[in-house]
């Protein structure tokens, strides 16, 4: 019985323990200590992204006043008639007499008209023809090329094509010959 007790053996180690001084970088703690700062940079950021959003938000509720022009969150327009902080909606003109009631969270913009550029389309239709105009430009210019490359391959000369100088000089000299 007294073979399965493990024997303790004192030996006089000459070698001395690993101390801080003695060890990894920082004392083996630089694991530790760069985890640590990498929350602590991790928690700064979301303290200032929370602050950014809540003056954000601020921002957009003291712009919410009635008669402003306001988008939901669903995307639907209209002109603010008013608010009401109590029950947390508010009532929206989508055309002429007709209100709608939403939740006040639903306002998401408030709508600038300043901020369509000069020369945008106002509508999809507008959109698509100038669109369609646009591409078949593009069309008429690669049909030419194409012409213009496959005359230079073929070594014939094509009738001047509408708007095309033509050299009077070599005109004359393929006539003498």
């Amino acid at each position: 019985m007294s073979s399965l007790i493990p024997a303790i053996v004192v030996a006089d180690d000459p070698t001395p323990a690993p101390t801080a001084a003695t060890g990894d970088f920082l004392g083996g703690n630089w694991l530790t200590i760069a985890m640590i700062v990498l929350l602590v940079v991790m928690v700064f950021f979301m303290w200032r992204n929370s602050r950014k959003r809540r003056a954000d938000q601020q921002k957009l509720q003291s712009a919410m006043v009635p008669g402003v022009e306001v988008m939901t969150s669903f995307g639907l327009y209209g002109r603010l008639v008013s608010v009401d902080d109590l029950a947390g909606t508010a009532e929206l003109e989508v055309s002429p007499g007709n209100v709608v009631k939403v939740h006040r969270q639903t306002l998401v913009k408030v709508v600038d008209t300043t901020d369509v550029p000069a020369g945008a389309p106002r509508s999809v239709e507008e959109a698509m023809a100038i669109a369609e105009a646009e591409q078949a430009a593009r069309e008429a210019s690669d049909d030419a090329e194409a012409q213009r490359q496959a005359d230079e391959l073929t070594g014939e000369e094509s009738a001047p094509r509408f708007g095309e100088r033509i050299d009077p000089k070599k005109s004359s000299d393929d006539k003498d010959a």
